[in-house]
């Protein structure tokens, strides 16, 4: 098809958003907006010119523009103090930092790029967020019998293409209804136009899975030889996106889909319900359940419908893209009775903005396959390749019976500033699983504690490749780094290769070279958080690749503290090993008021959590003792709990999981929160409080950190201790 022809090989070393301070600014095409859509959440200038605040759904607003060189944006908050938390820029690996000014955050874009914007572990369904769509300037509209062209406006009422006929969406057209492909063929639908659905489904139950006309912002039926290039889908009722039945030779390009719904639920962005052979390239996704979905067939929830064997799905390639989700997974497939056959799924070269947090029968995750309670099928040739994960939750969840799964590849996973909140599952008739490469960081899971994968009921046990072609490894010379001191850069070599070296250092700047020197000239960190602690945590990027062959790179992140202000170390001495504990019993949405509760229980936990609850199920646990800083330097911190957690150091709140988020499909637990937090520590003992709730869910806090010398870990036994009474009384 005529609109993909000019892409050539997608290279990550373009890096797209880099500032390039002093390159002369592009020309800037924004696209209008009706009256009806137009919301004052931001205020936004391109180059210094006022463009159109888009409302897409639930808290999100967007604004789209084309672009031919540089551009400079601003974003002014409504609400003041709205970046006061900080200002999360996504994808990291553009390596975008912002300046801020009061309400006010400023960047350049070099490149055309799709952006999330929020603040620092913002995310969920209620998260107030800002999508950024910089693309190639429109095509015109093409000429011939069979072309409609929409006009600038709202159009209210679905499009209903015939066989051949071409759509031209001019930019500023808004549809409001659905694009409906019904047993149709060869029909192009182009632009830059708008398609906001907000249908009657009921918001509390899903009947987002019917097939069935104007039930989708995109449905198509027995539809084949499908282009759909540049469309916004905006969708605020809950049902699925984008749903294909039995169609087939599918090309989405620059598609944008932004759902949410006060639910939360049943609102995938794309899924295939028999058929295939789709490509979509270079496009957005923001979801509230499933961002990509496969089955062979959904006729609602009734016994029959979901043992009714399903058409097969094969053939799918989803690339150079942003994929988002509130709640769910990034890519499942099956369901437990289900019976059907998928082949030959591809995702690549793309960004994980947002993996949804929680559970649903399995943990939600990068990729997964859920075949349980008689599941039926063969399912293979999955690939997952050249993938960047920011905020995730989980690998990936595999569960089957019979017959099998087999032949799933994942290479190149390069996960960035946090471990995995939840373990990986293999489990059943399944094998051919390969990990080829998977980084947290700049640690390479060579293993199943690695993983980690919990491997059961007869799996084969997955390969772990042999490291091959580049090697993204490196270190920071300097123990200490403060603000303004020149810092030492140094990456590992990749023996018989012509390496490239690119660094990103956090706060916006780049450099290439195999050993490289920087200065920090503030210590507010990549989320520009504000100096609560006198210190910031700097997301640094290694981006290694082959120069003869751009398709060969590595990645490898790690955490920089920049350190403005000192924890001085306690003079304390007489302790013990283990941290004190106190039990409160009782149950709380949020943290109580210490201080007006008596606890009933208390001792010594050796490791956490180590508490004896005597009996007591619901409660919450208050920590305290030293933490021993090995060395002066920044430190990070990082805490995973399901019904909450909040750390403090030397008196200083460090890290808080926030809100507690409940899990799906009937289940009593909360999903695990993640935190953290940077903070300069002298040599020595500092006194250390760390608050957790265990109100409704199973599982046990967890409490890392990394600084100087040390590599993202659980805090060892042997650096918390608490004051030892007994030896104070001479006793």
């Amino acid at each position: 098809m005529a609109l993909l022809l000019g892409f050539g090989v997608w290279r990550a070393a373009a890096l797209p958003g880099i500032q390039h301070k002093g390159r002369a600014q592009g020309s800037v095409q924004p696209v209008p907006l009706p009256a009806e859509l137009r919301t004052d959440d931001f205020a936004v200038t391109l180059n210094g010119q006022p463009v159109d605040v888009a409302r897409a759904a639930a808290n999100y607003d967007y604004i789209s523009f084309g672009m031919t060189g540089p551009v400079t944006i601003a974003i002014t908050a409504k609400v003041p103090g709205f970046w006061e938390r900080g200002v999360d820029v996504q994808p990291w690996r553009l390596g975008i930092r912002p300046v801020r000014e009061g309400e006010t955050i400023r960047f350049q874009l070099d490149h055309p790029a799709k952006l999330a914007i929020s603040r620092p572990q913002d995310f969920l369904n209620r998260a107030q967020m800002l999508f950024v769509f910089g693309s190639e300037p429109v095509a015109p509209a093409p000429t011939g019998a069979q072309v409609h062209v929409v006009a600038p406006g709202i159009h209210v009422g679905s499009l209903n293409p015939q066989s051949g006929d071409t759509w031209y969406l001019e930019p500023g057209a808004v549809i409001e209804g659905s694009i409906n492909l019904w047993k149709v063929s060869n029909v192009k639908v182009l632009g830059r136009g708008v398609v906001l659905y907000d249908g009657p489904q009921d918001p509390n139950n899903d009947q987002g899975w019917m097939q069935r006309p104007d039930w989708h912002c995109i449905g198509a039926l027995d539809a084949h030889g499908i282009e759909i290039d540049g469309v916004t889908c905006l969708v605020r009722s809950r049902t699925w996106s984008i749903q294909m039945k039995d169609s087939t030779d599918f090309v989405y390009n620059d598609l944008r889909v932004i759902g949410g719904n006060p639910g939360n639920a049943n609102q995938d962005g794309m899924d295939w319900l028999g058929g295939g052979d789709t490509v979509v390239r270079d496009s957005f996704f923001r979801a509230s359940d499933d961002v990509l979905a496969m089955q062979g067939g959904w006729d609602g929830y009734t016994e029959a419908a979901m043992v009714r064997p399903g058409h097969p799905v094969a053939n799918i390639l989803v690339e150079h893209s942003e994929l988002s989700t509130s709640i769910s997974n990034i890519v499942r497939a099956g369901w437990p009775q289900k019976s059907y056959t998928s082949h030959n799924f591809t995702l690549r070269d793309s960004d994980i903005l947002h993996s949804g947090i929680g559970a649903c029968g399995l943990p939600f995750a990068l990729f997964t396959y859920w075949g349980a309670h008689g599941a039926h099928g063969d399912h293979s040739g999955f690939t997952f390749e050249n993938l960047w994960l920011d905020d995730w939750y989980s690998l990936v969840q595999m569960e089957q019976r019979e017959p099998e799964l087999h032949d799933f590849t994942f290479r190149n996973i390069w996960a960035l500033g946090q471990p995995p909140l939840v373990g990986s599952l293999l489990s059943g008739d399944i094998h051919g699983v390969h990990l080829d490469n998977v980084k947290y960081g700049q640690q390479r899971v060579d293993s199943d504690a690695a993983t980690p994968v919990a491997v059961t009921e007869g799996t084969a046990e997955p390969s772990y490749g042999a490291l091959a072609g580049p090697h993204a490894a490196f270190h920071v010379r300097q123990p200490i780094v403060t603000v303004g001191q020149r810092v030492d850069f140094v990456a590992e070599p990749s023996p018989g290769l012509h390496a490239r070296y690119t660094w990103l250092f956090g706060d916006g700047t780049t450099a290439t070279g195999q050993h490289v020197t920087h200065r920090y000239r503030d210590a507010l960190g990549t989320e520009l958080r504000g100096d609560r602690n006198g210190a910031g945590s700097f997301r640094v990027l290694l981006h290694v690749e082959n120069k003869q062959d751009a398709e060969e790179q590595d990645w490898a992140e790690q955490a920089v503290i920049v350190v403005e202000r000192w924890q001085e170390a306690q003079p304390e001495t007489a302790t013990a090993p283990g941290l004190d504990y106190q039990i409160y019993p009782g149950t709380w949405p949020d943290f109580p008021d210490f201080t007006k509760e008596t606890p009933m229980r208390a001792g010594v936990a050796e490791t956490l959590p180590g508490v004896d609850a005597g009996g007591y199920t619901h409660y919450a646990v208050v920590y305290s003792g030293y933490v021993d800083a090995p060395v002066d330097g920044g430190y990070r911190f990082h805490v995973m709990a399901r019904d909450g957690a909040q750390l403090m150091v030397d008196g200083r709140p460090v890290a808080a999981t926030g809100p507690s988020f409940a899990e799906v499909c009937g289940s009593p637990n909360n999903a695990v929160r993640y935190a953290s937090g940077a903070i300069g520590l002298r040599a020595g003992k500092h006194t250390l409080r760390l608050n957790t709730l265990r109100t409704v869910s199973e599982g046990t806090p967890e409490l890392l950190w990394e600084g100087p010398g040390i590599r993202l870990d659980p805090i060892p036994g042997g650096a918390l201790s608490h004051r030892n009474v007994d030896q104070l009384d001479g006793r």
